[in-house]
């Protein structure tokens, strides 16, 4: 594990350590949790438990840390996805049982949504370098989805004419929304015929 050592400006001793990848998950939280423009740099610092210059020093400036923790979000939420869809046995039912795990945590109490859709709220497309990175986590999700349900189809879950793309996009769309829905709802009867309304095309196809 890498450490880096903190400079507090007083006199020399004994460093302080700490874990970029746990500071990191500390910022992501609190921007989690307030999104980007009502979380101040000095909240963040506060939160992370490190210095101000070994803050600037290893993640730069709050957007800097910002966009480092979407893109560490995005990473672990692509990692479980593939993971729970790429589990042997039925493709669909992997795709059936994920989006009933989406479901219910989206409806539990203090639900935080998405941190990817709560940026997607707060950044305009016209700001290109944002727009790539929440452009870039929706396809990466979508491609998950696709792989899932072309397998789905080498196991003739799914009849040849469907269109599997639109398939993934539809999925996509719909586990972004449960988040965000589930960041203000919190009702299970509403993320359940979410869900159902979206396994009702795959019995379609």
């Amino acid at each position: 594990m890498v450490y880096i050592g903190e400079d507090t400006g007083m006199a020399p001793g004994p460093s302080k350590q700490f874990d970029p990848t746990e500071a990191l998950e500390k910022a992501m939280e609190i921007f989690w949790a307030k999104g980007y423009a009502a979380t101040g740099m000095a909240e963040i610092q506060a939160a992370m438990g490190i210095g101000r210059k070994s803050l600037y020093d290893t993640f730069g400036s709050k957007r800097a840390l910002f966009i480092s923790a979407l893109r560490h979000y995005s990473e672990a939420v692509v990692a479980q996805l593939r993971q729970e869809l790429g589990r042997a046995g039925s493709p669909l039912g992997n795709v059936r049982r994920t989006m009933g795990r989406i479901a219910r945590s989206s409806c539990e109490p203090g639900s935080r949504g998405c941190l990817l859709g709560v940026a997607m709220a707060q950044f305009r497309k016209d700001d290109p370098e944002m727009a790539g990175i929440l452009r870039g986590h929706m396809k990466q999700i979508e491609d998950v989805f696709h792989e899932a349900f072309r397998r789905a189809r080498q196991a003739g879950e799914l009849r040849d004419g469907v269109n599997l793309r639109d398939l993934a996009r539809l999925f996509m769309s719909t586990q972004q929304g449960m988040a965000l829905i589930g960041r203000v709802s919190g009702r299970k009867d509403v993320a359940v015929s979410i869900v159902q309304a979206a396994l009702t095309t795959l019995r379609a196809a």
